[in-house]
């Protein structure tokens, strides 16, 4: 994996990641927002700390572990990953009350638009901020957003130490299971 210098990875700060999306996917991820490693890089939950690509795999969401260089395959799986706040930074908590629930109005469209059969948050705190939900917790919600369904699943970042990977698996995996059902 390329080091990247403390300089280097501050001037990606405010950076834009493009989205791996598709219309009609099985899946779709939101992560928070991007790290300064993901807006450094141009790869999804590119730090290596990041569980997300070890849980996808560890969940049964990918035959084999894939490195974020490889995000683009996960189309072929039915997978696609967006974020809540576009702009990357370098922790969630420099991001305001409004870019969340701004973000979550763009969210909601962009699933409207796109139609995946299931939008899965990764981070319960985000979810909460974006839709105004304060009781939200992990697990599948009651809110659709057209025919969209909507799960909450535990943030994968090395930070959140309340969650193990292979916890975090466990409740990827009840995603997984319930996509497959429809």
């Amino acid at each position: 994996m390329t080091r990247f210098t403390a300089e280097e990875l501050e001037a990606a700060r405010d950076r834009l990641v493009p989205d791996v999306v598709a219309d009609g996917l099985d899946v779709l991820f939101c992560g928070i927002n991007p790290g300064l490693m993901t807006a450094a890089t141009g790869h999804h939950f590119a730090r290596p700390g990041n569980r997300f690509w070890p849980v996808l795999h560890l969940s049964g969401f990918t035959p084999r572990l894939l490195k974020p260089s490889e995000q683009e395959e996960l189309l072929s799986y039915g997978l696609g990953i967006t974020n809540v706040v576009a702009r990357a930074s370098a922790r969630a908590d420099e991001l305001s009350a409004l870019e969340y629930r701004d973000g979550g109005r763009l969210l909601a469209a962009k699933v409207a638009r796109l139609r995946p059969r299931w939008l899965a948050v990764v981070g319960v705190t985000a979810y909460r901020a974006a839709f105004d939900d304060r009781k939200a917790s992990v697990g599948p919600q009651e809110r659709v957003i057209g025919d969209t369904r909507v799960w909450v699943l535990p943030n994968p970042s090395g930070l959140n130490a309340h969650w193990t990977a292979q916890t975090m698996a466990e409740e990827y995996a009840r995603l997984r299971m319930a996509a497959e059902q429809a």
